[in-house]
């Protein structure tokens, strides 16, 4: 069930994605890097007040660019990722979208 709904979010390519005793993870490691950093960025920002500046905006989209280059070039065949890259740099990209995010609601509301 769970995996029906999340093939629309995530390729869930087997040889992308963490494996435990046999199971695979229902996303891929970047996706897996995201989700965590999402949840846990969210969860932070309750509990702390944070300040967002015109730095914040740059520091959202440094955050970005090394899960933009991985997923990029490893797309276009320049080069193959793995596991750990793809989920470091979605932990990365995670903390700068929850960042940016933020940053937009701000401004619109």
């Amino acid at each position: 069930m769970i995996m029906n709904v999340l093939k629309y979010f995530c390729h869930q390519i087997p040889e992308r994605t963490f494996r435990i005793k046999g199971y695979y993870f229902p996303v891929c490691a970047r996706c897996t890097g995201f989700y965590i950093s999402i949840i846990s960025y969210t969860i932070i920002a309750m509990v702390m007040p944070i300040t967002y500046t015109m730095s914040s905006i740059i520091l959202a989209v440094l955050l970005l660019i090394p899960a933009c280059v991985d997923g990029t070039t490893q797309l276009l065949g320049l080069r193959e990722s793995n596991n750990i890259m793809r989920f470091v740099t979605g932990l990365m990209g995670g903390i700068g979208l929850m960042i940016f995010m933020k940053i937009i609601k701000f401004i619109f509301i």
